[in-house]
């Protein structure tokens, strides 16, 4: 069987990390507290700004941000062994069960109150 798309890719996230030997540094604590500080720095362009105005004026860095957070969630899912497409799935399957579509087409309220 080939590789996938995330497989590739996560290939690539782990090659940078081991050309740097920063393997080291990456425990599950710490990764997942990167994470966590680049979803602040991806808030931190959208900050006293409509969403259209946050697109327009910080783009490139929006992106740069959630490359941020893919990629040390990546490394975290690597490091945990955790099969990135299939927890997704996983996750998929169980908001399906939350959010029936008959309850929660066109609202954003919480499951809990549907």
């Amino acid at each position: 069987m080939g590789k996938n798309s995330i497989d590739e890719l996560m290939s690539a996230v782990v090659e940078f990390r081991d050309e740097r030997n920063w393997k080291q540094f990456h425990n599950a604590k710490d990764l997942a507290i990167s994470i966590s500080l680049e979803a602040s720095e991806l808030l931190e362009n959208f900050q006293w700004k409509s969403s259209e105005e946050a697109l327009g004026d910080n783009l490139g860095n929006i992106k740069e941000e959630i490359a941020d957070v893919i990629i040390y969630s990546m490394l975290l899912a690597n490091d945990l062994n955790l099969d990135i497409e299939e927890v997704v799935k996983e996750k998929i399957k169980k908001n399906i069960r939350k959010y029936p579509v008959e309850k929660a087409f066109g609202v954003k309220t919480k499951y809990t109150k549907l």
